[in-house]
């Protein structure tokens, strides 16, 4: 099943594609979405129909800006019930750790990482489609609703160090130093916010006596969180391990502080093999990569832990029916308004 979203994230959609003057109805329809439905904020889609429509909607007004445009509509609240705990976070670090667990109660295709070095932390965020499409807009807009949480915990007078994209700098990057200070790097290593790591450990501007009042009831009303599970924490090392060559099921259960008949069982009873999770991680970071045009494919094939390219590809086509260059190739292709 293909990763869904919430008609939420195309919160202000018909306000900003009318002020261009182009018609929404026509683009959502090129794209299998019904324009009625976006009555509906809670309603699931398919998250690869919303990124086309993206796409499309910044070809057909001309405006290569159109994602961090419509982020500017973006409010805390379109999270729903996710907005409301926010607020009973303590700090920068606990709001963005309630945000990746509970990333999938509101768009099951976007991924946020916190990456911390030498001081600094990256907030990186990528799209796992589950097929070729385009993506710029979705991460332009992704990012720029990010940058609006963090201003809302931290205070608005709060900017990153830099605002970080994989993809090519349009040719007007006005909307992209007016939102992000001026501080924005194009056809970097990945996309997302760079900020001191001590941001991370400041208090939330939100939270006050009575925010955290009802958090215990609001979250039982979301989905269960990520990261709680042996599948998870596997994941979490097998993308880690992936690079080194050294991604075997005997390093993970010992890392993980049992043995390899323990970590079998385990995830035996969710239905998964080391195997098939394995894959599942290659699968995603394989689209990550590949949406990236700076990772040649050899990279892409050290990158995920196989001996050869020529066994990348072999994996890739039997995973997603094309070869990696036709699959990064079919990445561009746009249905017509």
């Amino acid at each position: 099943m293909k990763p869904s979203i919430r008609y939420a994230s195309l919160s202000g959609y018909l306000q900003l594609t009318q002020s261009f003057g182009v018609d929404p109805a026509t683009l959502m329809r090129a794209v299998d979405l019904d324009p009625a439905d976006l009555a509906t904020p809670d309603r699931w889609v398919p998250a690869v129909r919303v990124a086309r429509l993206l796409e499309l909607s910044a070809r057909a007004s001309g405006h290569a800006d159109f994602g961090l445009k419509l982020a500017e509509y973006r409010r805390l609240s379109t999270l729903g019930p996710l907005s409301l705990a926010l607020r009973g976070e303590n700090t920068l670090r606990d709001a963005l750790g309630l945000l990746m667990r509970y990333e999938h109660t509101y768009n099951e295709a976007l991924r946020i990482r916190v990456v911390e070095t030498e001081g600094l932390a990256s907030l990186r965020m990528w799209f796992e489609l589950g097929e070729p499409a385009p993506s710029t807009q979705a991460e332009e807009l992704a990012v720029g609703a990010l940058h609006g949480i963090v201003r809302e915990v931290l205070g608005a007078r709060w900017q990153p160090l830099a605002a970080c994209f994989s993809h090519a700098a349009p040719a007007d990057v006005e909307t992209h130093t007016a939102l992000f200070g001026g501080r924005v790097h194009f056809g970097h290593a990945f996309t997302g916010l760079v900020l001191y790591a001590k941001d991370l450990d400041a208090p939330n501007v939100l939270a006050g006596p009575e925010s955290g009042g009802h958090l215990d009831e609001l979250l039982t009303s979301l989905a269960a969180p990520r990261g709680l599970t042996t599948s998870d924490r596997v994941r979490d090392l097998v993308e880690v391990l992936l690079p080194t060559g050294r991604c075997g099921v005997d390093e993970v259960a010992r890392t993980l502080g049992m043995d390899r008949r323990t970590l079998h069982r385990r995830l035996a009873a969710t239905g998964e093999t080391f195997t098939s999770m394995v894959d599942v991680v290659r699968a995603g970071l394989a689209e990550r990569y590949l949406s990236n045009d700076r990772y040649r494919l050899t990279e892409i094939s050290d990158l995920l832990g196989f001996a050869a390219p020529s066994a990348f590809s072999r994996w890739f086509r039997h995973r997603f029916g094309d070869s990696p260059s036709q699959w990064r190739a079919r990445r561009a292709e746009l249905p017509a308004a």
